[in-house]
């Protein structure tokens, strides 16, 4: 089940660097667009927006490796190199993680790490969503907002998910595939072929 090579195991240590260092920036523009945002009472809105981009590593690398396990250690290991780089939220990003990568992990396995199409990528990303939700609504006191503020809140995510987590996740992989970069592995042999 857990059949890794070595070259899976940099693969995914590789790319969690990268994603570490995408969600920092995230989390530095969600910050700064929430200072815009509080005169209007929607601060929270602003990190909904990027949540997506937190995601993103539990659906991209899963889409080049393939195998069992990689959506949420990918995604544990950028939160872990995210806060050792200056996270401000500290170690509870590294549960955060878990949770946003269990999601996926559960949508990749039912299609035994074979089915990685446009509607699996963004159904996974659905479920990083409501997995993050769910943990948010009870970390973050989410019982404060009206019941309107916090579906408007749980719309906008769902949103970025799919966007990000989804369907630029997915494009991403597959421009990377056409490069030669991933001849190695499955997707890259496929974009070979076409």
């Amino acid at each position: 089940m857990f059949n890794w090579k070595l070259k899976d195991v940099i693969m995914v240590c590789i790319f969690s660097v990268v994603f570490s260092f995408i969600y920092l920036w995230a989390v530095y523009l969600a910050n700064f667009m929430a200072t815009l945002l509080a005169p209007f009472g929607l601060a929270p809105y602003a990190y909904e927006v990027v949540f997506g981009v937190w995601f993103m590593a539990s659906t991209f690398v899963p889409y080049i490796i393939q195998r069992a396990g990689v959506a949420t250690i990918s995604e544990v290991l950028s939160a872990v190199i995210e806060v050792i780089m200056g996270n401000m939220f500290g170690p509870i990003v590294i549960l955060s993680g878990i949770i946003q990568g269990l999601g996926p992990e559960l949508v990749f396995a039912r299609g035994k790490y074979k089915d990685f199409s446009m509607r699996s990528m963004c159904t996974a990303a659905i479920f990083a969503c409501i997995f993050s939700f769910i943990w948010g609504f009870v970390r973050g006191g989410y019982t404060k907002f009206t019941p309107m503020y916090i579906l408007g809140m749980f719309i906008v995510r769902v949103i970025s998910s799919i966007l990000f987590a989804g369907v630029i996740s997915k494009l991403l992989a597959e421009k990377l595939a056409k490069t030669g970069a991933l001849s190695g592995y499955k997707l890259g042999q496929e974009e070979i072929d076409e």
